[in-house]
Protein backbone atom coordinates (compact mmCIF):
# COMPACT_ATOMS: atom_id res chain seq x y z
CA UNK A 1 0.00 0.00 0.00
CA UNK A 2 2.74 2.18 1.10
CA UNK A 3 4.33 0.97 -2.36
CA UNK A 4 1.68 2.26 -4.11
CA UNK A 5 1.22 5.81 -2.61
CA UNK A 6 4.66 6.57 -2.91
CA UNK A 7 4.64 5.66 -6.96
CA UNK A 8 1.56 7.83 -7.07
CA UNK A 9 2.86 10.58 -5.24
CA UNK A 10 6.33 10.66 -7.59
CA UNK A 11 4.25 10.34 -11.03
CA UNK A 12 2.29 13.50 -9.67
CA UNK A 13 5.08 15.29 -9.07
CA UNK A 14 6.67 14.64 -12.21
CA UNK A 15 3.13 16.00 -13.96
CA UNK A 16 3.30 19.34 -11.91
CA UNK A 17 7.05 19.48 -12.93
CA UNK A 18 6.16 19.32 -16.64
CA UNK A 19 3.03 21.07 -16.46
CA UNK A 20 5.54 23.80 -15.03
CA UNK A 21 8.08 23.86 -17.36
CA UNK A 22 5.40 23.92 -20.20
CA UNK A 23 3.70 27.10 -18.81
CA UNK A 24 7.30 28.58 -18.45
CA UNK A 25 7.75 27.30 -21.74
CA UNK A 26 4.87 29.14 -22.67
CA UNK A 27 5.42 26.89 -26.63
CA UNK A 28 2.93 24.49 -27.22
CA UNK A 29 5.49 23.25 -30.32
CA UNK A 30 8.31 23.09 -27.73
CA UNK A 31 6.62 21.56 -24.76
CA UNK A 32 3.25 21.49 -24.66
CA UNK A 33 1.53 20.64 -21.22
CA UNK A 34 0.07 17.48 -20.07
CA UNK A 35 -3.71 18.21 -21.02
CA UNK A 36 -3.04 18.69 -24.25
CA UNK A 37 -1.08 15.62 -24.69
CA UNK A 38 -4.31 13.31 -23.11
CA UNK A 39 -6.59 15.69 -25.58
CA UNK A 40 -4.44 14.41 -28.53
CA UNK A 41 -4.83 11.18 -27.19
CA UNK A 42 -8.31 10.94 -26.71
CA UNK A 43 -8.72 12.20 -30.27
CA UNK A 44 -6.69 9.62 -31.56
CA UNK A 45 -8.03 6.99 -29.67
CA UNK A 46 -11.79 7.79 -30.39
CA UNK A 47 -10.92 7.67 -34.40
CA UNK A 48 -9.07 4.27 -33.62
CA UNK A 49 -5.69 5.64 -35.11
CA UNK A 50 -4.17 5.16 -31.84
CA UNK A 51 -4.76 1.45 -31.58
CA UNK A 52 -4.64 0.77 -35.12
CA UNK A 53 -0.65 2.08 -34.95
CA UNK A 54 -0.30 0.42 -31.39
CA UNK A 55 -1.49 -2.94 -32.46
CA UNK A 56 0.88 -2.79 -35.40
CA UNK A 57 3.82 -2.08 -33.00
CA UNK A 58 3.26 -4.65 -30.32
CA UNK A 59 2.80 -7.37 -32.98
CA UNK A 60 6.22 -6.61 -34.04
CA UNK A 61 7.56 -6.49 -30.83
CA UNK A 62 5.95 -9.74 -29.81
CA UNK A 63 7.60 -11.54 -32.91
CA UNK A 64 10.86 -10.36 -32.14
CA UNK A 65 10.49 -10.68 -28.69
CA UNK A 66 9.83 -14.40 -29.44
CA UNK A 67 12.45 -14.94 -32.37
CA UNK A 68 15.10 -13.39 -29.89
CA UNK A 69 14.08 -15.49 -26.65
CA UNK A 70 14.25 -18.67 -28.79
CA UNK A 71 17.54 -18.65 -30.85
CA UNK A 72 19.37 -16.87 -27.85
CA UNK A 73 18.00 -19.30 -25.57
CA UNK A 74 18.97 -22.37 -27.97
CA UNK A 75 22.37 -20.69 -27.95
CA UNK A 76 22.80 -19.41 -24.49
CA UNK A 77 22.55 -23.17 -23.08
CA UNK A 78 25.13 -24.64 -25.62
CA UNK A 79 27.45 -21.97 -24.57
CA UNK A 80 26.93 -22.78 -20.91
CA UNK A 81 27.28 -26.37 -21.50
CA UNK A 82 30.13 -26.67 -23.74
CA UNK A 83 33.17 -24.62 -22.85
CA UNK A 84 34.90 -25.67 -26.33
CA UNK A 85 32.13 -24.29 -27.97
CA UNK A 86 31.74 -21.21 -25.64
CA UNK A 87 35.57 -20.58 -26.31
CA UNK A 88 35.05 -19.93 -30.17
CA UNK A 89 31.73 -18.31 -30.15
CA UNK A 90 32.44 -16.18 -27.38
CA UNK A 91 34.00 -13.48 -29.70
CA UNK A 92 31.01 -13.60 -31.91
CA UNK A 93 28.44 -12.57 -28.76
CA UNK A 94 30.77 -10.14 -28.28
CA UNK A 95 30.92 -8.26 -31.71
CA UNK A 96 26.87 -8.47 -31.74
CA UNK A 97 26.74 -7.24 -28.76
CA UNK A 98 28.71 -3.81 -29.28
CA UNK A 99 27.72 -3.74 -32.79
CA UNK A 100 24.91 -0.36 -32.60
CA UNK A 101 21.44 -0.85 -33.26
CA UNK A 102 21.00 1.35 -35.86
CA UNK A 103 23.94 -0.23 -38.00
CA UNK A 104 22.09 -3.77 -37.73
CA UNK A 105 19.16 -2.13 -39.00
CA UNK A 106 19.89 -0.44 -41.50
CA UNK A 107 21.99 -3.16 -43.40
CA UNK A 108 18.78 -5.30 -42.43
CA UNK A 109 16.84 -3.14 -44.52
CA UNK A 110 20.15 -3.05 -47.44
CA UNK A 111 20.10 -6.81 -47.42
CA UNK A 112 16.75 -7.96 -47.19
CA UNK A 113 14.38 -5.38 -48.11
CA UNK A 114 11.99 -2.40 -46.74
CA UNK A 115 9.66 -4.78 -45.19
CA UNK A 116 7.82 -7.16 -42.11
CA UNK A 117 10.79 -9.29 -42.09
CA UNK A 118 13.63 -7.18 -42.75
CA UNK A 119 12.15 -5.38 -39.20
CA UNK A 120 11.45 -8.27 -36.93
CA UNK A 121 14.95 -9.89 -37.89
CA UNK A 122 16.63 -6.94 -37.23
CA UNK A 123 15.19 -6.16 -33.82
CA UNK A 124 15.70 -9.57 -33.10
CA UNK A 125 19.12 -9.49 -33.73
CA UNK A 126 19.79 -6.58 -31.55
CA UNK A 127 18.22 -8.41 -28.22
CA UNK A 128 19.67 -12.09 -29.19
CA UNK A 129 23.42 -11.36 -27.83
CA UNK A 130 22.22 -10.23 -24.76
CA UNK A 131 19.81 -13.30 -24.26
CA UNK A 132 23.09 -15.50 -24.92
CA UNK A 133 24.78 -13.60 -22.18
CA UNK A 134 22.10 -14.12 -19.77
CA UNK A 135 20.99 -17.70 -20.80
CA UNK A 136 24.52 -18.79 -20.51
CA UNK A 137 25.79 -17.33 -17.39
CA UNK A 138 22.35 -19.06 -15.74
CA UNK A 139 23.54 -22.52 -16.94
CA UNK A 140 27.13 -22.16 -15.86
CA UNK A 141 25.75 -20.92 -11.91
CA UNK A 142 23.82 -24.44 -12.04
CA UNK A 143 24.37 -27.10 -9.40
CA UNK A 144 26.10 -29.51 -11.22
CA UNK A 145 26.25 -31.90 -8.04
CA UNK A 146 22.51 -31.81 -8.53
CA UNK A 147 22.52 -32.54 -12.25
CA UNK A 148 24.36 -35.36 -11.66
CA UNK A 149 22.21 -36.98 -8.97
CA UNK A 150 19.09 -36.96 -12.10
CA UNK A 151 21.00 -39.35 -13.67
CA UNK A 152 21.79 -41.11 -10.79
CA UNK A 153 18.35 -41.40 -10.79
CA UNK A 154 17.60 -41.85 -13.95
CA UNK A 155 15.12 -39.59 -13.93
CA UNK A 156 13.46 -38.90 -17.76
CA UNK A 157 14.24 -35.51 -19.77
CA UNK A 158 11.08 -34.08 -18.69
CA UNK A 159 11.46 -34.28 -15.30
CA UNK A 160 15.22 -33.26 -15.27
CA UNK A 161 13.64 -30.54 -16.94
CA UNK A 162 10.60 -29.72 -15.07
CA UNK A 163 12.51 -30.14 -11.09
CA UNK A 164 15.95 -29.66 -11.73
CA UNK A 165 16.67 -27.31 -14.87
CA UNK A 166 13.88 -25.14 -15.13
CA UNK A 167 13.86 -23.80 -11.24
CA UNK A 168 17.65 -22.65 -11.46
CA UNK A 169 17.35 -21.40 -15.08
CA UNK A 170 13.74 -19.92 -14.58
CA UNK A 171 15.01 -16.30 -12.86
CA UNK A 172 17.87 -16.15 -15.56
CA UNK A 173 14.94 -16.49 -18.44
CA UNK A 174 12.67 -14.01 -16.39
CA UNK A 175 15.53 -11.32 -16.45
CA UNK A 176 16.36 -12.04 -20.06
CA UNK A 177 12.29 -11.27 -20.47
CA UNK A 178 12.06 -8.56 -18.56
CA UNK A 179 14.86 -6.58 -20.01
CA UNK A 180 14.31 -7.72 -23.38
CA UNK A 181 10.84 -6.64 -23.55
CA UNK A 182 12.24 -2.63 -22.37
CA UNK A 183 15.07 -3.03 -24.88
CA UNK A 184 12.72 -4.47 -28.04
CA UNK A 185 10.11 -2.02 -27.96
CA UNK A 186 12.56 0.84 -28.07
CA UNK A 187 14.38 -0.82 -31.06
CA UNK A 188 10.91 -1.29 -32.48
CA UNK A 189 10.20 2.58 -32.52
CA UNK A 190 13.51 3.09 -34.79
CA UNK A 191 12.78 0.39 -37.26
CA UNK A 192 9.63 1.67 -37.68
CA UNK A 193 11.11 5.40 -37.76
CA UNK A 194 13.52 4.51 -40.25
CA UNK A 195 11.11 2.28 -43.31
CA UNK A 196 7.71 1.05 -41.88
CA UNK A 197 4.35 2.45 -42.79
CA UNK A 198 2.51 1.93 -39.75
CA UNK A 199 3.26 1.61 -36.03
CA UNK A 200 3.62 4.02 -33.44
CA UNK A 201 7.46 4.60 -34.75
CA UNK A 202 5.91 5.70 -37.70
CA UNK A 203 3.22 8.11 -36.45
CA UNK A 204 6.34 10.11 -34.54
CA UNK A 205 8.18 9.78 -37.61
CA UNK A 206 4.82 11.62 -39.01
CA UNK A 207 4.44 14.23 -36.25
CA UNK A 208 7.97 15.23 -36.41
CA UNK A 209 8.06 15.93 -39.99
CA UNK A 210 4.88 18.16 -38.81
CA UNK A 211 6.17 19.97 -35.64
CA UNK A 212 3.42 18.67 -33.57
CA UNK A 213 5.26 17.57 -30.18
CA UNK A 214 1.90 17.14 -28.49
CA UNK A 215 1.25 14.38 -31.22
CA UNK A 216 4.96 12.75 -31.01
CA UNK A 217 4.56 12.72 -27.43
CA UNK A 218 0.81 11.40 -27.55
CA UNK A 219 2.07 8.02 -29.16
CA UNK A 220 5.24 7.57 -27.03
CA UNK A 221 3.36 8.30 -23.84
CA UNK A 222 0.34 5.24 -24.66
CA UNK A 223 3.35 3.09 -26.13
CA UNK A 224 4.96 3.41 -22.74
CA UNK A 225 1.86 2.93 -20.25
CA UNK A 226 1.01 -0.31 -22.09
CA UNK A 227 4.78 -1.69 -21.77
CA UNK A 228 5.06 -0.59 -18.03
CA UNK A 229 1.31 -2.69 -17.77
CA UNK A 230 3.02 -5.72 -19.01
CA UNK A 231 5.95 -5.29 -16.78
CA UNK A 232 3.91 -4.66 -13.53
CA UNK A 233 0.89 -6.80 -14.25
CA UNK A 234 2.69 -9.86 -16.39
CA UNK A 235 6.47 -9.78 -16.54
CA UNK A 236 7.28 -9.11 -12.64
CA UNK A 237 4.88 -11.32 -11.16
CA UNK A 238 6.28 -13.92 -13.01
CA UNK A 239 9.67 -13.30 -12.09
CA UNK A 240 9.29 -13.30 -8.33
CA UNK A 241 7.22 -16.80 -8.84
CA UNK A 242 10.53 -18.26 -10.55
CA UNK A 243 12.73 -16.73 -7.76
CA UNK A 244 10.60 -17.86 -5.29
CA UNK A 245 12.09 -21.16 -4.82
CA UNK A 246 15.70 -19.64 -3.70
CA UNK A 247 14.11 -17.88 -0.95
CA UNK A 248 12.07 -20.99 1.07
Amino acid sequence: MEKTWVTFVSLAGLLALWYGAAVLTADPMVLPTPDAVWQVIMEQAASGKLWFHIGHTLRRVVLAFVLAMVVGGIIGVALGQSARLNQWLDPWVTVFLNIPALVIIVLCYLWIGLNETAAIIAVAMNKTAMVIVTVREGVRSMDRGVTEMTQVYRMSPWARLRHVVWPQLGPFVATATRNGLAVIWKIVLVVEFLGRSNGVGFQIHLYFQLFDTASVLAYAFSFTALMLLIEYLLVQPWEKRSSAWRHV
